[in-house]
């Protein structure tokens, strides 16, 4: 096997969305590193059931006030 070619492993902090802690091994950033997460299995609605909303800017109302002359016809 070529020596050296194997991602740096160590030990990371996470905090969850509700601010519990938990440290875990990865590759991701350097020994230490803490990861924020913004989506947990505490509160994804895959897991949860409920659906959260996450579109507050009204993406429908900009769609439909982009688009309002296209398609209407004059009888």
């Amino acid at each position: 096997m070529k020596a050296d070619i194997h991602p740096d492993y160590h030990e990371i902090n996470i905090i969850m969305t509700d601010g519990t802690e938990y440290k875990t091994r990865s590759c991701y950033g350097k020994p230490g590193d803490t990861l924020r997460l913004d989506i947990d299995p505490k509160s994804h609605p895959a897991w949860t059931g409920q659906q959260r909303v996450l579109d507050t800017g009204g993406q429908v109302a900009k769609f439909n006030k982009r688009f309002a002359g296209i398609g209407a016809r004059k009888k």
